[in-house]
């Protein structure tokens, strides 16, 4: 059902809350999974800082944290395979699932958005909006 599943992943405490998901999911279905994590362009920052999850415009705070998460993954006997982009991430997670021909993308919800305004501002409500996929919040 689902054979290939994408895991974008962030800094945010709802990404590292969506891991246990993935991990069910993943084995239940014996499903392919790919991480993805999305370095903010530099001409993105300043229109995007306030969204992104501090450090996310790093390359090397990203590697940390997909090391982190394939490590993570690993001990419980799954095989990751890891993917960087840069670009806007509800852009690039879409296109990337595309690419990948991705059944499901799982994700923690962003946490922002207490107003109208905020939701559909959010990451997670564009890539609801774009995905050629289902998508999975995890609150």
């Amino acid at each position: 059902m689902f054979k290939t599943v994408l895991f974008p992943i962030d800094l945010s405490r709802e990404a590292r809350g969506a891991m246990d998901m993935v991990v069910e999911i993943v084995q239940k279905y014996n499903s392919r999974l790919v991480l993805l994590s999305v370095v903010e362009a530099p001409e993105q920052e300043q229109e995007t800082q306030a969204q992104a999850p501090d450090g996310m415009t790093s390359v090397e705070a990203v590697e940390r944290l997909l090391q982190g998460a394939k490590t993570m993954f690993t001990e419980k006997g799954i095989e990751v395979e890891v993917i960087e982009r840069e670009g806007m991430p509800s852009f690039t997670i879409c296109d990337v699932a595309d690419e990948l021909d991705a059944n499901l993308i799982i994700m923690g919800s962003s946490g922002s958005g207490l107003t109208q305004e905020g939701v559909a501002e959010s990451v997670t409500n564009r890539v609801i909006n774009l995905s050629p996929c289902p998508v999975l919040i995890v609150p």
